[in-house]
């Protein structure tokens, strides 16, 4: 199904030892942001390395909201001084999507 544009926000990540509470948090971001108006859904993978996280949002308004959340506030702060070495945000315009099935 062909969607009209939307935006992808792009979040790479090396993490940095142990789980020190991410893998809940994570878990409750996804929950959250599944509930923030405007978002579409999330994709997500993860290697020893490199972690890469997309979510995609109807608006740039609707991102907007979403990192200024409260819950997510909190989680970002946590996320630079405790599960991140490295981090990169990049948000960026869909103009067309595709699949193979389609």
């Amino acid at each position: 199904m062909e969607r009209k544009e939307y935006y992808a926000v792009i979040f790479t990540s090396k993490r940095t030892d142990g789980d020190n509470g991410y893998g809940k948090m994570a878990e409750r971001m996804e929950e959250l942001a599944g509930q923030q108006p405007g978002f579409i859904g999330i994709e997500s993978a993860r290697d020893a390395n490199l972690g890469i996280t997309v979510s995609y949002w109807e608006s740039l308004e609707a991102i907007k909201h979403w990192k200024e959340n409260s819950a997510h506030q909190t989680a970002q702060k946590l996320g630079k001084s405790s599960w991140y070495e490295d981090y990169f945000v990049r948000i960026c315009k869909v103009e067309r999507d595709y699949g193979m099935n389609e």
